[in-house]
C-alpha cells in the first residue's frame, strides 16, 4: 500500500473565500475560545491566553491559527508542545507528532504577549486599537487575529469566555453578560461569557472611563445597559432613550432577542463610523447631539444582532443580507416612530442609488466593494420590494420563519430566498431577488 503523502493531513490556510482568501484556515471547526488577557493601558501591553477547544474534519497533522502583530510565547496541543512551530506575519502553524484522526476534538492553548495594533486591510485599519484613555476593537472583516489567535472566518462561529484585567478605574465591556468582577491589588478583572455561537469579527474589547446606566426595563428578558463618558451623560440619555423602544419593534417584527444581553458602548474619541458586536454596539462622541439625531444609526445597528451576528453569512459575497437588513431596520423604525413610510424612504433612496453607477452587484460586489452604500441601500430596496409583493400580514411573519430556522447558524442569498418562498407560498421572492441583488440595472419599484 503506497504511503500517504503528508499533504493529507496538513488543513488550509484559508477559508477559500475569495473575499478575504488569506483569512480563515481549514481542517477543524473551533468549538470555544477561552481568553485570559491581562493589559495595561497605560503602556499598551498585552499579556494573554487563549485555550481553543476544536474538532478536526479530516486527519490532522498541520494546522494554522490567524495570527498577527504579537509575539507566542508558549504553545501545547493537549497538553503536550508540538514538534514545530512557524510564525509568518499573520498565520501560526502548528505541525503535531502525531496526526489527529477526524472528527477528534482536541485543545490548543497559546500564551502571547506583545502590543496590540491594527491590521492593515483594503478597508482601513482593523482590530485592536488605542483610543486616547482606553481601547477600541473593531474587527470586521479580518480584524480578530489583532488580539487572539483564531480561525478568523465567520463561517466558524463558537462560544466565548472572555476574561480581560486592566488597571482599576476603568471599565471594560465585552460580548455577553459580565459574570465576575474581581479588584485585585489596584487591577478588576473581568468575566464575559457569550454563550451563542459568534464569528470571530464580532468578538471584541472596549475599555475606558466609562458610567454605567440601564435603559429602561429589560424587553424580551434582555436587559439594555448604556455606557459612556460622564462629560455627555445628559446628551447620551436623551439620545439612547428610545432603544428600549427599538427592541421591543424588532422583536415583534423578526423575532425574540437572540441574545442575553444589550450594551451600547460611547467612546469619548471620535469614531468614523458606529460599529457593531455580538450582544453591543459603540458609537463614538460625534455621533452624539442630544436631538435623537443618531436615530437611524442605533436603529441600524441594533438590527445587527438577528441580522449578522444571530444569522450570519457564510461567505462575504453576501454581505447585503447583513447591511441591506440594517439599513431597512432604519426604515421600519422611521415608519413606526412617525417618521418616513418606508415607501417614502424606499422613493428616496432608489432615487439616490439611481444617480450612481450601475456598476456593481450586490449580491457579489467584489471585496473593494463590500461596504459600498450601494449594497446598503439597494438590499434595503430588495427587501422593500418583497414586502410590497407579499404584503405585510405574509412579509413580517416569513421573515420571523427565516430567522427563527437560521438562528445562530450560517445564511446565504439561497436560504433566505428558499425560507421566504416556502414559508409564503409565492415563488415571487427568488425573481425578486434576482433583479434587485443580482441584476446590474436598477428595477422600479
Amino acid at each position: 500500500m503506497a504511503a500517504t503523502p503528508p499533504s493529507a493531513f496538513t488543513g488550509a490556510a484559508s477559508a477559500g473565500d475569495d473575499y478575504l482568501p488569506t483569512s480563515g484556515n481549514g481542517g477543524y471547526a473551533v468549538l470555544s475560545y477561552e481568553l485570559d488577557l491581562d493589559y495595561r493601558v497605560a503602556t499598551n501591553r498585552l499579556n494573554g491566553t487563549a485555550r481553543i477547544r476544536a474538532r478536526s474534519t479530516m486527519p490532522l497533522e498541520r494546522f494554522s491559527l490567524d495570527f498577527a502583530g504579537l509575539s507566542v510565547v508558549k504553545v501545547t496541543v493537549d497538553g503536550e508542545r508540538p514538534r514545530k512551530l512557524a510564525e509568518t506575519p499573520r498565520k501560526l502553524v502548528i505541525t503535531l507528532d502525531r496526526a489527529l484522526d477526524a472528527d477528534t476534538d482536541f485543545t490548543v492553548e497559546v500564551r502571547y504577549r506583545g502590543a496590540p495594533h491594527p491590521i492593515r486591510s483594503p478597508w482601513g485599519e482593523v482590530g485592536w486599537e488605542e483610543l486616547a484613555d482606553g481601547v477600541i476593537v473593531a474587527g470586521q472583516p479580518s480584524g480578530a487575529a489583532s488580539w487572539f489567535p483564531c480561525n478568523d472566518h465567520p463561517s466558524d462561529k463558537a462560544t466565548y469566555r472572555i476574561t480581560v484585567a486592566c488597571e482599576a478605574g476603568y471599565t471594560v465591556v465585552s460580548n455577553g453578560p459580565l459574570v465576575s468582577r474581581v479588584n485585585r491589588s489596584g487591577r478588576t478583572i473581568w468575566t464575559f461569557e457569550m454563550r451563542q455561537p459568534m464569528a470571530t469579527y464580532l468578538a471584541t474589547v472596549q475599555i475606558g472611563r466609562y458610567r454605567s446606566q440601564q435603559l429602561g426595563a429589560p424587553v424580551g428578558a434582555a436587559p439594555q445597559t448604556l455606557f459612556y463618558p460622564p462629560a455627555i451623560e445628559r446628551d447620551v440619555m436623551i439620545d439612547f432613550g428610545r432603544v428600549p423602544e427599538m427592541m421591543a419593534l424588532f422583536c415583534e417584527q423578526f423575532g425574540p432577542y437572540p441574545f442575553e444581553s444589550y450594551s451600547v458602548v460611547v467612546t469619548p474619541d471620535e469614531l468614523e463610523i458606529p460599529l457593531e458586536a455580538q450582544g453591543l454596539a459603540v458609537f463614538g462622541r460625534n455621533h452624539i447631539d442630544g436631538a435623537h439625531g443618531t436615530d437611524r444609526l442605533i436603529a441600524h445597528e441594533l438590527a445587527h444582532q438577528w441580522f449578522g451576528n444571530s444569522l450570519t453569512l457564510a461567505q462575504w459575497r453576501d454581505i447585503w443580507l447583513h447591511e441591506g437588513f440594517a439599513c431597512y431596520s432604519e426604515w421600519l423604525w422611521a415608519e413606526a416612530s412617525g417618521g418616513k413610510t418606508a415607501d417614502q424612504s424606499a422613493a428616496w433612496y432608489r432615487a439616490e442609488v439611481n444617480a450612481q453607477p450601475k456598476d456593481i452587484v450586490i449580491g457579489d460586489p467584489g471585496p473593494r466593494a463590500m461596504f459600498d452604500d450601494r449594497v446598503y441601500k439597494r438590499g434595503a430596496l430588495a427587501l422593500h420590494a418583497v414586502r410590497r409583493a407579499l404584503g405585510d400580514a405574509v412579509f413580517f411573519p416569513s421573515l420571523q420563519a427565516y430567522v427563527a430556522e437560521c438562528r445562530f447558524g450560517l445564511v446565504s442569498t439561497e436560504d433566505f430566498v428558499e425560507i421566504m418562498e416556502a414559508r409564503s407560498g409565492s415563488d415571487a421572492v427568488g425573481e425578486l431577488v434576482e433583479r434587485w441583488v443580482y441584476g446590474r440595472a436598477l428595477p422600479k419599484l
